[in-house]
């Protein structure tokens, strides 16, 4: 494991645009620091370093950056890979103060085994990090969530059932599902199946019902229908 908190020394760079091609061949990541609405600092690092340190880190873990004989307290903001290489391209970096609330993105951690999967339904995972805002020293690594409770079809576990610490503000919506057990494809299939059956049944009883109106309907006179026999006409008298 990475030590997250020992200073990560980072070069500066001059090497811009086109020319990054052939910093990233030398295995090297270009990188940019943000510092609080001052001139931003253009540096690199070797890529195998920078992506452990990002694997562990993530977006939430402040970072002690070291550039030449500048210090900063940083959080990762963003990471661009190759869309077909995977490699890491770009990282940006946010300078961070120590006594003001940042915003930073925490992962989520369904710990223990779910139930619903052992029956074979499906699991929708649908967050697997909540927006916060805290102090630097008050971001934690991760939420950790039971995963027992969902056992059932419809059983769901949203942001508003994080264990969340006092320091800690929540930006993500409290009602925005992060686990939900449903049906699997199978199981939709075998209810449209059932429904369809269902709705062909009750079609052909209609069917039924109709044709046997129409015969116990057949040879009776219409209410108010005049009789069509013409009468017989009256016997010729000499």
């Amino acid at each position: 494991m990475a030590n997250l908190d020992a200073p990560l020394k980072l070069r500066r760079r001059t090497v811009v645009r086109k020319k990054l091609a052939t910093l990233r061949a030398d295995g090297l990541v270009p990188a940019v620091i943000h510092n609080h609405g001052q001139e931003s600092i253009y540096v690199m690092a070797p890529e195998l370093e920078i992506g452990k340190i990002y694997r562990e880190a993530g977006k939430h873990h402040p970072l002690n950056l070291d550039v030449d004989d500048q210090k900063f307290l940083a959080l990762i903001k963003d990471v661009h890979y190759h869309p077909a290489k995977r490699r890491m391209e770009h990282v940006v970096f946010q300078a961070i103060r120590r006594d003001e609330k940042v915003e930073a993105e925490v992962p989520i951690h369904l710990e223990g085994e779910i139930p619903a999967e052992k029956v074979g339904l499906m699991v929708l995972h649908q967050l697997d990090h909540v927006e916060v805002e805290a102090l630097p020293k008050d971001l934690i690594d991760e939420f950790k969530v039971d995963a027992s409770v969902l056992a059932e079809i419809g059983d769901q576990i949203t942001v508003a059932d994080l264990v969340v610490p006092e320091s800690i503000t929540v930006l993500t919506e409290a009602d925005h599902p992060i686990a939900r057990v449903v049906e699997t494809k199978a199981m939709i299939s075998e209810d449209e199946l059932a429904a369809d059956a269902e709705a062909a049944a009750a079609q052909a009883a209609e069917g039924e019902e109709g044709a046997e109106g129409e015969g116990a309907a057949e040879g009776e006179a219409k209410p108010g229908e005049a009789d069509e026999t013409p009468p017989e006409e009256p016997a010729e008298t000499k």
